[in-house]
C-alpha cells in the first residue's frame, strides 16, 4: 500500500553524515525541491558516522590529487565553519604524528610532503623535545605537528544538517526506521519500504556499509564489494586521562591499509585508544562475536577477500590476537606512551569500516561516486568521509544538477 501520494523530487537513501550532507546540499542549492531522506535505523548516524573516532582529519595522509585529499581539505574547512555557525560541539585542538624510531623517519617525511602538497595548513616538523612539550607522556624521536586537526560530534553535525534541510523546505521529510526493500525505475521511481511505498523522481544512494547491495538492486555492474572490518577501542580510565592532552597518532606502516592505533580526546572528555582492524562476520556487528550468515557468506565467497587475506595474513592474525588480548593491545599502545599500565585501560566501543575491495584483493582507497539512469550512487566513501561530508555533498548536488536536469 502506498503511504503517500506525494511525489518527492529527490529521495536520498542513507542517513549517515554523507547522506545527510547530500540531502542538505541539494536542498540548499534547490530550495523549492521536495527532498526525502530515508534511514533504516531509528536515528541518524547510527553506523559508521556514529562509531568513528570523531576526528576532523587534516588531509595529511592521502595521495595528492586524489578525491580523498581534495575533499578532506575542502570538507574540513567547511565542516569547521559549519560547526562554528551552528553550535556543533567541536574543538580544533591539533595533533602530533610521532615517529618512535629512526626507521620511521623516511615515511614521516613522506607524510609531511603529502601534507604540503594537499595544502594542509600550519603543519610543521618537530623534534623529540617539541613532541614531549605537546604530549609529555609520549616517547618519540621526531614528529609532525598538525594544528588544523580537531574533534567533533559527528552525530550532532548529521542531525543539524537534516534539521537545516527541513528548515529550508517544510515539505521535505526525514523518514527514520524506514528500510528500502527495493524499487521500480521509471519516470517516477517507486521505493518499496517496510513502511509502504514512496515516490520520487530521482534517487541518491549513500548506503555506506550497504552501498554495494543498493547498487546491485539498481542493476549497476560493480568492480568492487564491501567487506566489513571492525575496530575495537579501549578508553583511558579517569586516573590516566592526564597522559593524553589531545590527539596522538603513530607513523602508519605503508605496507598495511590502516593508520594504526592512536589516542583521541573526544568532545565528551573521554580518551579513546585504538582501533585495531579485524575482519567482521557481520557488516553492522559491533560485538567481537557478532555473526550474520548472509554477510559472512558474501564476504567469504568473494575472491578479493581471500586475496587480501593472503597478502596480509600475518598482519590480520596479529590484529585478531589484539582483539582478544588486552595485554597485546596495551603493548601496541605502549609504543607511543610507555608508561601506560593495564589498569589505565577500560573496554570501549567498536566501529565497523566499509572497505571496498576489488576482485584482485586491492583496496579501493579513493571516493567513488557514479551516476546511472536517474540515480547517483556513493559507492565508496572511506575515511575521511565524515570530515569530507559537506564537500562530498557538494559534489553530489553538482552531479544532481547536471544529470537530473535541475
Amino acid at each position: 500500500m502506498t503511504v503517500e501520494n506525494q511525489v518527492y523530487d529527490i529521495a536520498v537513501v542513507g542517513g549517515g553524515i554523507v547522506g545527510a550532507a547530500s540531502a542538505y546540499k541539494i536542498q540548499k542549492k534547490f530550495p523549492d525541491l521536495k527532498v526525502i531522506l530515508f534511514e533504516k535505523e531509528d536515528e541518524l548516524a547510527a553506523h559508521q558516522t556514529g562509531h568513528n573516532s570523531g576526528v576532523i582529519h587534516s588531509g595529511l595522509y592521502y595521495r595528492p590529487g586524489s578525491y580523498r585529499a581534495k575533499n578532506c581539505v575542502a570538507g574540513r574547512r567547511e565542516l569547521v565553519k559549519f560547526a562554528q555557525e551552528h553550535k556543533v560541539d567541536h574543538d580544533v585542538c591539533g595533533k602530533v604524528v610521532v615517529a618512535t624510531n629512526e626507521s620511521e623517519l623516511p615515511y614521516l617525511d613522506k607524510i609531511f610532503q603529502n601534507g604540503l602538497a594537499n595544502d594542509t595548513e600550519g603543519i610543521e616538523k618537530i623534534d623529540a623535545a617539541k613532541v614531549k612539550e605537546i604530549e609529555p607522556f609520549v616517547e618519540g624521536v621526531a614528529g609532525i605537528y598538525v594544528p588544523c586537526t580537531g574533534i567533533i560530534d559527528f552525530v550532532g553535525a548529521t542531525n543539524k544538517m537534516a534539521e537545516l534541510m527541513l528548515g529550508i523546505n517544510p515539505e521535505s521529510k526525514v523518514m527514520l526506521g524506514t528500510e528500502i526493500k527495493g524499487f521500480q525505475k521509471g519516470d517516477t521511481q517507486l521505493l518499496h519500504t517496510n513502511k509502504g511505498d514512496f515516490k520520487a523522481k530521482r534517487l541518491v544512494f549513500c548506503g555506506g556499509l550497504q552501498s554495494d547491495r543498493l547498487a546491485k538492486k539498481d542493476d549497476i555492474k560493480l568492480d568492487m564489494q564491501i567487506v566489513g572490518f571492525r575496530g575495537d577501542y579501549y578508553e583511558l580510565a579517569e586516573h590516566a586521562k592526564h597522559k593524553v592532552k589531545n590527539l596522538i597518532y603513530p607513523v602508519p606502516n605503508p605496507a598495511f591499509p590502516f593508520l594504526g592505533v592512536h589516542f583521541t580526546r573526544m568532545v565528551n572528555g573521554e580518551i579513546e585508544c585504538g582501533p585495531n582492524a579485524v575482519f567482521t562476520f557481520k557488516r553492522e556487528g559491533y560485538g567481537k562475536l557478532d555473526f550474520d550468515a548472509r554477510d559472512s557468506a558474501k564476504a567469504l565467497t568473494y575472491g578479493g577477500t581471500w586475496k587480501l587475506f593472503r597478502k596480509h595474513w600475518r598482519f590480520g592474525l596479529d590484529e585478531y590476537k589484539r582483539a582478544f588480548s588486552k595485554r597485546l593491545f596495551l603493548e601496541r599502545l605502549r609504543g607511543l606512551i610507555p608508561s601506560l599500565e593495564m589498569d589505565d585501560l577500560v573496554p570501549g566501543r567498536a566501529g565497523v569500516r566499509a572497505m571496498a575491495l576489488g576482485p584482485d584483493g586491492e583496496i579501493i582507497d579513493d571516493f567513488k561516486i557514479e551516476y546511472k539512469e536517474g540515480s547517483i550512487h556513493v559507492l565508496n566513501a572511506p575515511s575521511p568521509a565524515a570530515t569530507s561530508a559537506l564537500a562530498i555533498g557538494e559534489s553530489v548536488s553538482e552531479m544532481a544538477k547536471k544529470h537530473f536536469g535541475l
